[in-house]
Parts: C-alpha cells; sequence; structure tokens
C-alpha cells in the first residue's frame, strides 16, 4: 500500500517504523528551519516521512480484462487489477491518487485507486472508448469513444458531465499544458477536433492527413503533433495559437500511429510500422533528423522525464513561454 502525503503525492516507503507520525514532521520542520538560518544540523538515520515517490506503470491488458501494476524499481508486477472489458487506454491523474482506464469493449471507464490498488469506480461512457487525458488540474478526464464522440467525466464524482461530438471514429485525445483545449485526432475524418474545455464546445476543425491517429502537443503548448497513417504517411503539425496546420513532414512508410515529444519540445519520435523503425523529427526545422531501426510493427512511444534515461534535465530547450489556447 502507498502512502500519500496532504497535497496527494504518493510517499516512498522509509526503511524503518519511524518513517512517519510526529516525530517524522517535527525533523523535518527542525531541519527546514536549520536550513532557514544557515545552519547545518547531523544526519539522521531514517527515511523523510515524505519523500520522492517510487513510480509505478499501469500498462492495460486488452485480452485479459485487467491492469498489471509494474513497480519500477524492481521492475516486478506488485499487482493485478481487474477492471472492464477490453482495457485499452490509461491516464494518471496529477496527484498519481488515480489511474482511470478506458475499457473499450464495455463502454466503460474504471477507476483505479493507486494507494491500494483496486477498482474503486465504473463509469458509464460512449461506446467504444479509446483513448483518454486528464487536465492538468486533473478536474476532467476527456475520453475518445470511438462510435460516440468524447465523454467528459468531473473526475471528483466520477459521473459523465458533457459528451461532445466531433467527427467520424475519434481515437485519441491530447490536452494542452495550460488546460484549455482539448485536440482530438478523428481517424474516419481526417481531422482533428479542438474543444475549449471550459464550455466542452468544438471551437475548430483541422483537416490533416488521411486516417489521423494520435496526437503529442510540445511542452509550451505552442504546436500540436498529429500522425496521419495509411494514405499519407505523413505528420502533420498545427500551429495552437492559429489551429492551422504549419507544417507537413513526410516519413518513409506507414504510420502505426504513436507519437511522443521529449521533455523540453525539441523532437519528436514517430513509430512508423511499415519500416520498423522509430523517425526522430527536429521540432524547429521540422524534418526528420534520424531514422532508427527498432523491432517489427512499433505502434506507440513514450518518453522519459529527463535528458536521458536516468538524468535530469539541465537547462530547457524552449523559451518558459504560457501555451496558446
Amino acid at each position: 500500500m502507498h502512502l500519500t502525503d496532504p497535497a496527494g503525492k504518493r510517499a516512498r516507503r522509509g526503511p524503518g517504523p519511524n518513517r512517519s507520525g510526529p516525530w517524522a514532521w517535527l525533523r523535518a520542520c527542525v531541519a527546514g528551519l536549520a536550513v532557514l538560518a544557515g545552519l547545518a544540523l547531523p544526519a539522521v538515520s531514517s527515511s523523510p516521512a515524505w519523500a520522492d515517490p517510487s513510480p509505478d506503470a499501469y500498462v492495460t491488458n486488452f485480452g485479459s480484462g485487467n491492469v498489471s501494476v509494474i513497480d519500477t524499481t524492481t521492475n516486478t508486477v506488485v499487482a493485478t487489477v481487474p477492471v472492464g472489458s477490453g482495457p485499452q487506454g490509461v491516464a494518471i491523474t496529477p496527484n498519481g491518487r488515480r489511474a482511470y482506464v478506458t475499457n473499450r469493449t464495455s463502454n466503460t471507464v474504471s477507476v483505479i485507486d493507486t494507494t491500494t490498488n483496486t477498482d474503486v469506480a465504473t463509469v458509464p461512457v460512449g461506446a467504444g472508448p479509446i483513448g483518454i487525458a486528464i487536465t492538468p488540474n486533473g478536474r476532467r478526464a476527456y475520453v475518445a469513444n470511438v462510435l460516440s464522440g468524447v465523454s467528459v467525466i468531473d473526475t471528483t464524482t466520477n459521473t459523465v458531465v458533457a459528451t461532445v461530438p466531433v467527427g467520424t471514429f475519434p481515437g485519441q485525445v491530447a490536452i494542452t499544458p495550460n488546460g484549455r483545449r482539448a485536440y482530438v485526432t478523428n481517424f474516419g475524418s481526417g481531422n482533428v477536433s479542438v474543444i475549449d474545455t471550459t464550455t466542452n464546445t468544438v471551437v475548430a476543425t483541422i483537416p490533416v492527413g488521411t486516417n489521423p491517429h494520435d496526437v503529442a502537443i510540445t511542452p509550451n503548448g505552442r504546436r500540436a503533433y498529429i500522425v496521419a497513417n495509411n494514405g499519407t504517411n505523413d505528420v502533420s503539425v498545427i500551429d495552437t495559437a492559429t489551429n492551422a496546420v504549419v507544417a507537413t513532414i513526410p516519413v518513409s512508410g506507414f504510420v502505426t500511429g504513436g507519437v511522443a515529444i521529449t521533455p523540453y519540445g525539441r523532437r519528436a519520435y514517430v513509430a512508423v510500422g511499415s519500416s520498423n523503425d522509430v523517425q526522430v523529427i527536429d521540432t524547429t526545422t521540422n524534418t526528420v533528423v534520424a531514422t532508427v531501426p527498432v523491432g517489427a510493427g512499433p505502434a506507440a512511444v513514450a518518453i522519459t522525464p529527463g535528458n536521458g534515461r536516468n538524468h535530469k534535465p539541465h537547462k530547457p530547450e524552449e523559451p518558459k513561454k504560457p501555451g496558446h489556447h
């Protein structure tokens, strides 16, 4: 079982019985006062009561109707959580307390308590839920239902508070860093719907390539990168200020879907299934600058938070400016 601090962040397990309780808080307060006073305290043997969490990975198993929870410190499965039928998409709330899982064939979303790794709520949504994204403040989850638009879930009550009609066969959704817009790929109609998350209405429809599948937004919120597969084999780049396509980047094969952007926005990684590789796009020039051979049929890609696999970033790659609408 994971601990949570008052801010809702999960805590790392401490090594001994003194890892929590009033004395742990007292030690933390005294240490803070000493730092403010410019003093040095002797090291204490026990860990802080609320340390950085050891994150878990939540994996949806479509064929078995459950979610595997992997402890990323030990790389072992520490829990298996039964959910609905055909689990596919998954998103974690910003405070780490809940995992929301789309169950494609049971038309529901399962809510997992990440402290106990139990299914604590089942939310009926539209037909064929696939993609899901949660707003930065954690208050709403946007679910792309392939047959019935986008369901908006209030994560406080775990009820659907709005259903937004979009294009044909919506599959994936991404939300801008400021939380004001949701971008939805419509596989069947070759376009992207832009939802105003304040009013839950579509404020723009953007034509892109054939069968757009996945979407990722740069950390500064200025660009949305849309993978358009099937006939066009390219990536459409949307300016989120104008909601216009500002670049179309050819790739050398049938794009199977996945796209991810590095934490400071310099590169976009695109999975290309027909050529069994990942193509790397320079987001400054919007050109392919590298091709990385991988296994057969790459489908999805994700990037660690730091500049390297186990390293913290040293400096921003983009100016720190607020994202556009």
